[in-house]
């Protein structure tokens, strides 16, 4: 027996502003103005919901998925802290002996966070666990947990040698227990922050050529668009690459989300050392073709989150908890 289907009146955008020097990797909420996708209020006046106090102590990348039954909700990140020296040293030691595990926190409500904790779903040869997101997947009964890691050689247990990222999934029922890694996306060059939409039986996967950009590789540091009827596939089709080209100079962590409204999808792409989020929408998923918004507010260096869609007691509830006011009926 299908639940009916959830009628939505507003949208929740949790991300990060990734401003080390001030010690940022931390997790901020944002929320539209009624059911508007492209204009967003701060809430708690922009000042962080959620710090981490395990591993890194640094959050990044958080991502926010509903359970299928609608009333339990899971935030995961990247377990990841750069600030504090120098960055290319920062990054290279990150991607070598970085964190196995992704920070969690559940709630039921959307206010309370609880059972933060750091589980490892990367095994002992990878290097770092970078940007994770979840789908649902009903064919499976589980959600299906993706991320990035550098896999460097068994024989080269301190990580020295040289190797690339690539998407590599878990599966989970309880965002506690996880099961072994596989890999799941691997063209032979570095690839990091896959997102996945559903559509009519169709998983839309957006995923960052994460290769340095040279006239021979114009995909490079862009978002690459495939598709498929099986979430764990290793053989996704094409779709497109190259999205934002001429719009954005680079870009990376893309939310991807439908409209409440209507047959049109969302696609912020983090123009990461520019504008960070700049939002872009297709009433076609199959066409690859996502055309810029022409109007919108997001909050102050927002950047590499998720966008999650509210009833209206969801969005009232925030409001008053972080906002001061009622939304108008």
């Amino acid at each position: 027996m299908h639940q009916p289907k959830p009628v939505y009146a507003g949208y929740l955008l949790v991300y990060f502003v990734g401003s080390p020097a001030a010690d940022d990797e931390r997790i901020r909420m944002a929320l539209s103005l009624g059911n508007d996708p492209l204009h967003y209020r701060e809430l708690n006046a922009g000042k962080p919901i959620l710090t981490s106090d395990l591993g890194t102590k640094g959050v990044r990348d958080p991502f926010l998925i509903r359970a299928p039954g609608g009333d339990w909700f899971h935030l995961i990140a990247t377990d990841l802290r750069t600030s504090g020296g120098p960055a290319e040293l920062i990054w290279d030691r990150a991607e070598r002996t970085g964190s196995k595990s992704i920070v969690v926190w559940d709630s039921t409500d959307l206010v309370n966070w609880t059972g933060q904790r750091l589980v490892k779903v990367s095994g002992d040869t990878a290097g770092n666990t970078w940007a994770p997101k979840a789908c649902y997947a009903e064919e499976l009964g589980k959600y299906v947990v993706f991320w990035a890691s550098k896999l460097y050689a068994q024989d080269d247990p301190d990580h020295t040698g040289t190797t690339y990222n690539r998407m590599l999934y878990a599966t989970t029922t309880d965002f506690r227990e996880f099961s072994e890694p596989k890999i799941w996306h691997d063209p032979g060059h570095a690839v990091i922050d896959s997102a996945v939409i559903k559509h009519n039986g169709v998983y839309y996967r957006y995923t960052k050529d994460e290769r340095d950009q040279t006239p021979s590789v114009p995909s490079a540091k862009l978002i690459t668009a495939e598709k498929s009827r099986e979430l764990t596939s290793t053989t996704y089709d094409f779709v497109a690459d190259r999205i934002g080209d001429g719009e954005i100079d680079r870009g990376e962590g893309p939310a991807v989300f439908k409209s409440n409204t209507e047959e049109r999808w969302y696609l912020f792409i983090d123009e990461f050392g520019g504008r960070n989020y700049v939002p872009f929408e297709t009433t076609d998923l199959d066409s690859g073709k996502w055309t810029p918004s022409t109007s919108y507010q997001l909050p102050p260096g927002a950047k590499h989150g998720s966008v999650l869609p509210l009833t209206q007691a969801e969005y009232d509830r925030l409001l008053r908890a972080y906002g001061g006011q009622e939304s108008e009926s």
